[in-house]
């Protein structure tokens, strides 16, 4: 990536959870090729479920790899890191400029509700948007079979409308697209992020060692039944889009606050401390 785009030619950072030589961001490349100038750097193995890990007791490694899209190839990088990892060590060292834009994606599975906290794919746009970057993150809400031909056409039409009209500071937009063909997509909707939970336990197994070792299980819970919501927009046929943010104040809490006495005094009495 040159140190001068020109306005026409923004430059644009790819990156994932599902890791460098999965289909999902090989068909975003595509799909968004000639937007712009266009750079891979991405974990080379799968880091679905991180979060927004960061690595800071081993060393981070990074290696050119070959990726080509329609026009030709472009710059790339596979990091022995998290997704998070990946767009720090992208815009701080690999690049010769920031740029101007960030896409994480496309992730194989949704990134909806609670679960938008344990997404790499989202952690990846997130870390853009802490550096003060635009960013969006796009899932396609399939697990068994997915085509991402119709996220990547979404991904890029929402793309070019960010370039075209950025972003307000700190917010990144979270796409789900749902898994149905052209014609019974409903459009895009603007969502927020529904309340959920997981109702999990472990199941318990042993090794060829005989040693009990544990995996993870559970069921998703959807709390949330308003119509606004990004589980819903994707029931009913929608592209989820909902701007979020890497502040997690509970603003709308305050109220909830006020007769608390903030200015008591904590005293130590023999017994401990009151």
């Amino acid at each position: 990536m040159s140190t001068s785009a020109p306005a026409d030619r923004p430059r644009i950072l790819l990156c994932n959870d599902d890791g460098i030589h999965a289909p999902g961001i090989q068909s975003l490349a595509s799909a968004l090729d000639g937007l712009g100038e266009l750079c891979v750097v991405a974990p080379t193995t799968e880091q679905s479920a991180v979060g927004h890990a960061v690595t800071v007791r081993d060393p981070v490694r990074a290696h050119k790899e070959k990726f080509e899209v329609p026009s030709g190839p472009i710059p790339a990088w596979g990091v022995t890191g998290t997704p998070a990892d990946s767009v720090k060590l992208a815009c701080h060292e690999l690049l010769d400029a920031p740029p101007d834009l960030v896409v994480s994606g496309i992730n194989q599975g949704p990134n909806t509700a609670v679960n938008v906290l344990y997404s790499g794919t989202v952690s990846a746009a997130t870390e853009a948007s802490i550096l003060g970057l635009d960013a969006l993150a796009v899932s396609l809400c399939d697990w068994s079979e997915p085509q991402f031909e119709m996220a990547g056409r979404w991904a890029r039409r929402l793309v070019e409308r960010t370039l075209d009209r950025g972003l307000p500071r700190g917010v990144l937009l979270n796409v789900n697209v749902p898994a149905l063909p052209a014609d019974e997509i409903e459009g895009a909707a603007l969502t927020r992020q529904a309340r959920s939970r997981w109702e999990e336990g472990f199941e318990e197994r042993t090794d060829p060692a005989d040693r009990p070792y544990y995996w993870l299980a559970g069921t998703f819970v959807d709390l949330d039944d308003g119509q606004e919501t990004d589980l819903s927009a994707i029931e009913r046929g929608y592209v989820s889009v909902t701007p979020i943010q890497h502040d997690m104040t509970a603003h709308d809490a305050f109220d909830s606050f006020q007769d608390w006495d903030w200015d008591e005094s904590v005293v130590e009495d023999e017994s401990g401390w009151e």
